[in-house]
């Protein structure tokens, strides 16, 4: 194969490829075992022996020689890239097909910008965060599971004061301060849990003490960051009717309880064990995050890279549609939580979205430099370690049975693993 190159501009690459006939030949031969397998041939049977005369009456001559052509330059497209280091942005554009017998293609192709890294980075050495995690953490964090799985018990005392996490259901209607309904704002048979913050801030503070069918009057100010707008530093009046009362009913860390949590057979003591792992796992990874950020601060001292306009406004968008299912799951619209900060969409791009996706590029960009630089190799041993250490996590028989079936060497989620540990192997040097 014959490769011409040609760098067009600053992101796109112009290659010529050429290939003799007589490898062209043999992407003949894949393409009509294809068609053998696949074809819809009347008298013959999927997967069969059907002879080659068979199939070429069935498709005609030329639209074999058309597949053959396209299969072809997938093949030599895929290998050119390889030949070059070219990493695609997108699928190249095939311009012209300039002969067939040999085959001579030009295609576009848009590329990643190369980092071009000074030796100096050498000597970049860092300090690895201490982590430790404390009675409180472990203790907070059982809190938590509690109040996760909490259960509700109707109360029919009318004496019985709220208290919180308590369940209540309500009706509420909001008026300004002269009061005036304000429009839409009337909740019938509302179900709020004390304490879980869900309306607007001091709301549920006023309703712990209160009993069952006590009517309240609440005067409370927005404050002036809410996510609507409309309502910001806005001086109203709830009127809230409690029509039903559910106590809280926390769960023991039985045995039993554990298991159903985690699929392991321990009692309170290794379970707290457990937790203090976990939370020391998450303190490990965003201390990792932040130690990355501090690492690339120090790579682009060394570093000459431009990220293109391009290639960023394509990031952008992906990072902005990564920052509005976050914002979603706090129930909150990207365009309450925008008219919150007082941004345009466009302006939020610009002053909040750009420098993330731009570090992001960054990061990316200098890793594979220093992957190819480098030449950081993950061999099976470490393979084989890494898989155990993610199958420890899980209790469930059946849940690391599957994990097994996917790390299989070859596929995709075992290469995909590979690469992430050559990563934070790569990382790792330089840390002390």
């Amino acid at each position: 194969m014959k490769i011409e190159k040609k760098l067009l501009d600053k992101s796109v690459v112009e290659l010529v490829i050429e290939e003799d006939a007589k490898n062209i030949a043999r992407e003949r031969s894949h393409v009509m075992e294809h068609l053998r397998n696949n074809a819809d041939i009347k008298w013959f049977r999927k997967w069969t022996n059907i002879p080659e005369s068979v199939i070429v009456k069935k498709y005609g001559e030329e639209q074999i020689n058309h597949m053959v052509i396209d299969h072809a330059i997938d093949h030599l497209y895929q290998d050119a890239l390889r030949k070059e280091k070219l990493i695609p942005v997108a699928q190249a554009e095939v311009l012209e097909v300039m002969s067939e017998s040999p085959l001579k293609f030009k295609i576009h192709v848009e590329i990643l910008p190369e980092a071009k890294i000074d030796d100096k980075y050498k000597k970049i050495k860092l300090k690895k965060t201490v982590i430790e995690v404390s009675d409180k953490e472990v203790a907070d964090a059982l809190d938590s599971i509690q109040t996760r799985f909490t259960s509700f018990e109707e109360v029919t005392d009318s004496k019985y004061k709220i208290l919180t996490w308590d369940k209540v259901t309500i009706d509420t209607t909001w008026y300004d301060k002269n009061e005036k309904v304000l429009e839409s704002t009337s909740m019938q048979d509302y179900p709020l849990v004390i304490w879980s913050k869900v309306l607007v801030p001091w709301f549920e503070d006023w309703l712990i003490g209160k009993k069952l069918l006590d009517e309240v009057k609440l005067d409370i100010t927005f404050p002036k960051d809410y996510h609507n707008a409309d309502f910001a530093w806005k001086e109203t009046i709830f009127k809230v009717t409690i029509k039903k009362i559910e106590k809280s009913v926390k769960p023991e860390f039985t045995a039993e309880f554990i298991k159903q949590l985690r699929w392991k057979d321990l009692d309170l003591e290794w379970f707290k064990n457990l937790v203090k792992e976990e939370i020391k796992e998450t303190k490990e990874m965003n201390a990792r995050m932040e130690e990355e950020n501090k690492l690339l601060d120090e790579l682009l001292k060394y570093t000459d890279l431009q990220v293109w306009d391009k290639l960023l406004a394509n990031q952008i968008e992906k990072v902005f549609e990564e920052i509005k299912e976050n914002v979603w799951k706090d129930n909150i619209r990207m365009v309450d939580y925008l008219s919150s900060l007082k941004l345009s969409e466009e302006d939020y791009k610009e002053k909040n979205v750009k420098p993330i996706a731009k570090k992001r590029l960054e990061w990316e960009l200098i890793l594979h430099k220093l992957m190819e630089i480098e030449d950081v190799k993950i061999d099976d041993s470490e393979m084989e370690k890494e898989i155990a250490s993610i199958l420890a996590r899980f209790g469930s028989d059946e849940v690391v049975a599957k994990l097994k079936e996917l790390y299989v060497p070859g596929n995709k989620y075992y290469e995909e693993l590979r690469q992430r540990t050559a990563y934070r192997k790569l990382i790792d040097t330089f840390f002390e």
